[in-house]
């Protein structure tokens, strides 16, 4: 359990520790910061178990919602990057018989840090580490003791970034790949046949909270995107390919989702 409260310490600092960073920007010659903001909209594709709540696979769609913002810091010459980045999905399942459902509320945030290495003239790669919060919940519609599963769990993700420009008819046009792999972190998971009152009310949290690793929570987040003006509007096309799973206390989960997202970025100057 010390263990525990260490690891939990450490990602708390990060997220602290990189929020008070934000202080060492790149600046204008007016003094501001340019920042690159994107809010996009998405449908896609879900495939959810949950064996806390049921051994089925359901299947179904998911919408899902993601606001970032990038930008550049003075740190070695520039080459520092910084990235803020929240998503929301809320997705709608049946099981293979269809004659139950789930539904499935999630948000996660992520505070990034990148190393920004330019390999040729038009194409670079940024390597860092993210603080990985993630937090909701998965109702079975037709449970009656536990129709509901709780998720919460932070991690420290390996992240890596390629950025492509390129010119296409005279308009510019930016291709876009990361992939965030968690590698160490914490994750809140009752034991198999365990009641969230037996927890709470009557406070057996014993074994509860769990350290996680690679083995335990194999997941994987990629997004592709690209960039392309219309107009006086810049428009981003965004393919999602999230898959979050878990084993812990005789449980397996998994989220398994293929978004296309649409959204509009903006570029701006903050003081």
């Amino acid at each position: 359990m010390k263990i525990n409260h260490c690891i939990l310490l450490s990602v708390l600092f990060l997220s602290w520790a990189t929020a008070k960073a934000q202080e060492s920007q790149v600046q204008t010659s007016n003094g501001s910061t340019v920042y690159t903001r994107a809010t996009s909209y998405g449908l896609g594709f879900t495939s959810l178990q949950d064996t806390y709540l049921s051994p089925e696979t359901y299947k179904g769609w998911e919408a899902r919602f993601s606001r970032e913002t990038l930008h550049q810091t003075k740190l070695k010459q520039g080459k520092i990057w910084q990235q803020t980045y929240f998503q929301g999905n809320f997705g709608y399942t049946d099981n293979r018989a269809e004659n139950n459902k789930t539904a499935t509320a999630l948000a996660n945030w992520n505070y990034g840090w990148y190393y920004r290495q330019p390999l040729t003239h038009n194409f670079d790669v940024l390597m860092g580490g993210v603080a990985d919060l993630n937090g909701g919940f998965t109702y079975n519609m037709r449970n009656g003791n536990n129709p509901v599963s709780l998720r919460a769990h932070t991690s420290i993700d390996a992240s890596v970034m390629a950025l492509w420009n390129l010119q296409v008819r005279n308009h510019p046009l930016t291709l876009r790949y990361q992939a965030n792999l968690p590698l160490l972190g914490m994750i809140f998971m009752p034991h198999y046949g365990q009641s969230y009152y037996e927890i709470f009310s009557i406070g057996e949290r014993g074994g509860t909270l769990k350290v996680t690793t690679p083995f335990s929570t194999p997941s994987l987040r990629q997004m592709l995107s690209a960039d392309y003006p219309i107009g006086k509007v810049t428009l981003r096309f965004t393919y999602v390919w999230d898959a979050q799973q878990a084993h812990i206390n005789q449980i397996k989960s998994h989220i398994y989702s293929h978004v296309f997202m649409i959204g509009v970025v903006k570029r701006f100057q903050k003081l």
